[in-house]
């Protein structure tokens, strides 16, 4: 299975400092959908919320559809 080059510890990282304004979506590549959550301040953080756990479960994936699974 393929996966993404981005590392897991950098994108928890900025999810879990700038998550509401986006700039995890933004590391991987999904522009359209870190606009949306910088304008929304990350969907009043819950959107943020269901993005850490889905980082912290190895299901968050980049604009390829790969999965970001190695830490470091």
């Amino acid at each position: 299975m393929y996966e993404s080059t981005e590392k897991k510890l950098t994108l928890f990282l900025l999810c879990w400092l700038f998550g509401i304004f986006g700039l995890h979506r933004f590391y991987t590549g999904k522009y359209l959908t870190g606009v949306l959550m910088l304008v929304t301040f990350g969907g009043v953080c819950l959107w943020m919320i269901v993005d850490l756990a889905l980082i912290v479960m190895g299901r968050f994936t980049d604009k390829e559809g790969l999965r970001i699974v190695q830490w470091v």
